[in-house]
């Protein structure tokens, strides 16, 4: 279910002080975030995010596009190896 256009949408408070600072600062450095619940703002865009994924900081370059989506939907969590092989299906 989404959430009310009344209520705006939800971003950390701290992220929007380093989103500004970053701005402020000039620097393209990547700002580490473990808010995967925070939704994209065109304050954001062309800024770098290091959205944490449970293991590590996955880099997100912010774009036009991804403005209303939330940073959780940019950084996976799960890695998929596909599907082991049959080996007795390859032998017979």
């Amino acid at each position: 279910m989404a959430r009310s256009v009344w209520k705006g949408p939800f971003v950390d408070g701290f992220l929007l002080k380093k989103a500004d600072k970053a701005r402020s600062g000039g620097r393209s450095e990547v700002i580490k975030m473990w808010s995967r619940r925070s939704t994209i703002l065109p304050q954001f865009v062309g800024l770098t995010f290091g959205v944490h994924n449970g293991n590590k900081h996955i880099p997100v370059l912010v774009s036009e596009d991804m403005v209303g989506h939330k940073f959780g939907e940019f950084s996976p969590t799960r890695t998929y190896h596909g599907h082991s092989s049959d080996k007795k299906a390859r032998r017979g």
